[in-house]
């Protein structure tokens, strides 16, 4: 058998009033409730897939680790790749050329980040064949100087694949006229797209061998790039492997090349929870006025049952009912309509863009041009938990003024 509190509490929540204002409150409550828990899971949810996609894009086109010479020069490489595959947490090793230079197509001129691979060796540690749409990544051979641009940065330039452009590298020759930068001419192969603007405007992809030519390296490389089998222990394999090499190298991991950016979006998606949390603040101070004026609306009520000898207790029990169950459904309203949501965003932005001919998203500022959702239910339970807290300390203090009332103060006008 319930409670007579719990009844009472369920039965005033249900009763329409005298005061039809009191029952708007209500419903404006509790609907606020419903936004702001739906708000915090589709935002949490957003942010979450932004996260995971934007590290997924990271991941398919740059390595896990990489291991850097001082200098940019690393001599006795091979030594150093076996130090690297000794680590049991490394699938596979490869060197690479690393270096800055310009691309020229008839006017057309951009900067580019030129990247030195053997193609067969980075099958195995990154995407980038997978990736690219035109071409392939295996016509990049020795002594050819083929070179596979990103999608932006060859429409940039103007360059279809097929056709040759100039590559100026910094490292030049001293002549009587003075430092002269070395030019060569390379054929387009191929075109990739990664889907990150700072990789398909800015990277040039060409063989190990004919960037060694290139920036004059002979037979030394810049770095050594490796994947591993479990990428969030990137740091810790970077630690092991630093504490085997000679000083003058140094191990990177994914995480320390893009610390700013992944530490940036942990604050604003802290920042986004704190901010969306005040939506369910300003819908518990909705409850607080809705129980004050139920209080006052229920003075006689409540005097009848203190003489049937109902104690402050229990008629604080009676308001606490009335203003969780408001809680309650106002959260799980939002709960169930910001799982909806956050699962079906890839369908309903791309309809909201179509109604209202806009773009939420530009690849070349956020990197990616979808809305992403990755939902994440105990995160769906933390939020749910708070609103319900929340709406519970709402309730305590018109609570507590209705078991203050005064059965002959409260029946004297009556």
């Amino acid at each position: 058998m319930q409670p007579y509190e719990l009844f009472i509490g369920l039965r005033y929540t249900r009763a329409k009033r005298r005061n039809h204002f009191i029952s708007f409150i209500s419903l404006i409550s509790m609907l606020g409730m419903a936004l702001g828990v739906m708000a915090l899971i589709v935002v949490l949810s957003v942010m979450n897939g932004f996260q995971k996609e934007i590290r997924a894009r990271m991941l398919g086109a740059t390595p896990h680790l990489e291991v850097v010479a001082d200098g940019g020069r690393m001599e006795n490489w091979p030594s150093i790749l076996d130090k690297v595959m000794q680590n049991p947490q490394v699938l596979a090793a490869a060197p690479y050329v690393g270096g800055q230079g310009m691309l020229s197509f008839g006017q057309n001129v951009q900067g580019v980040m030129v990247r030195g691979i053997d193609p067969v060796r980075e099958t195995a540690i990154t995407e980038l064949a997978n990736k690219v749409k035109t071409g392939s990544l295996n016509d990049l051979r020795s002594g050819e100087f083929g070179v596979v641009l990103g999608v932006d940065l060859a429409r940039a330039l103007g360059v279809r694949v097929g056709e040759k452009v100039m590559l100026i590298a910094p490292q030049g020759q001293i002549t009587p006229a003075g430092m002269v930068p070395r030019l060569k001419q390379f054929r387009v192969v191929g075109i990739f797209e990664i889907g990150m603007a700072p990789y398909d405007n800015n990277l040039a992809l060409i063989n190990i061998t004919d960037a060694q030519k290139l920036f004059q390296l002979g037979d030394s490389v810049t770095g050594i790039s490796a994947k591993l089998r479990d990428v969030d222990l990137a740091p810790q394999v970077s630690r092991e492997i630093q504490g085997r090499l000679p000083d003058d190298l140094y191990a990177n991991d994914w995480t320390h090349q893009n610390s700013n950016y992944f530490r940036a979006v942990q604050m604003e998606k802290k920042m986004m929870f704190i901010i969306l949390s005040l939506i369910v603040a300003v819908a518990a101070f909705n409850i607080v006025s809705t129980l004050v004026m139920a209080v006052t609306d229920k003075q006689a009520d409540i005097a009848i049952l203190r003489t049937l000898g109902a104690s402050p207790r229990n008629i604080m029990k009676i308001f606490i009912v009335q203003g969780v169950v408001i809680g309650v459904i106002g959260t799980l309203l939002g709960s169930v309509s910001g799982i909806v949501l956050a699962l079906n965003l890839d369908v309903v932005v791309p309809f909201i863009e179509h109604l209202f001919g806009v773009q939420f998203l530009a690849k070349d500022v956020y990197y990616i041009s979808e809305l992403p959702s990755d939902l994440r239910y105990h995160e769906v339970a933390m939020v749910s938990g708070i609103s319900f807290v929340i709406s519970l300390l709402a309730t305590i203090y018109p609570s507590y003024r209705a078991s203050q009332t005064q059965p002959a103060e409260a029946l004297r006008y009556e």
